[in-house]
């Protein structure tokens, strides 16, 4: 399970012109799932994010997480960070999980992310999606497991 987070002063993303997902501060989560992952690793990754301190404190220190600032999630389905481009010029997703295991480790760890305690906003998995950000730094992770 791949994920880049991105912390965020404002992110949205919208299907077919219309907004499914907005949030203010907080991170965009870009999540692709690969073949073998579970929920093990769902967790690892939402406790991960939701515990990271890469907010700011009063000496402008990366030191506060998502629930010091009332941070929220917008997380995202994104299977192309599966995509292999070691050959050629056509990347491989031989590795992505297939749609059904992809959706529903998608929606898992979601919400494990609420479950957290955090708000969390979501796209829709597998439609063609326009995400719109300002990333806040720019203060930008890629976590996996």
């Amino acid at each position: 399970m791949k994920a880049v987070v991105q912390r965020v002063s404002f992110a949205s993303v919208t299907v077919d012109e219309s907004l499914v997902g907005r949030i203010g501060k907080g991170v965009l989560v870009l999540l692709g799932v690969e073949k073998g992952d579970d929920e093990s690793r769902a967790d690892w990754l939402a406790e991960k994010i939701a515990g990271l301190r890469i907010f700011a404190d009063e000496e402008d220190k990366m030191n506060l997480a998502l629930a010091d600032v009332g941070g929220a999630v917008l997380v995202v389905s994104q299977f192309t960070l599966a995509g292999n481009c070691d050959k050629g010029r056509r990347p491989s997703f031989d590795t992505a999980a297939p749609p059904e295991e992809g959706k529903r480790l998608y929606e898992y760890f979601t919400a494990a992310v609420e479950r957290l305690g955090l708000p969390v906003q979501t796209g829709i998995f597998q439609a063609d999606m326009k995400v719109h950000l300002v990333n806040d730094g720019p203060v930008t992770f890629i976590l996996e497991r």
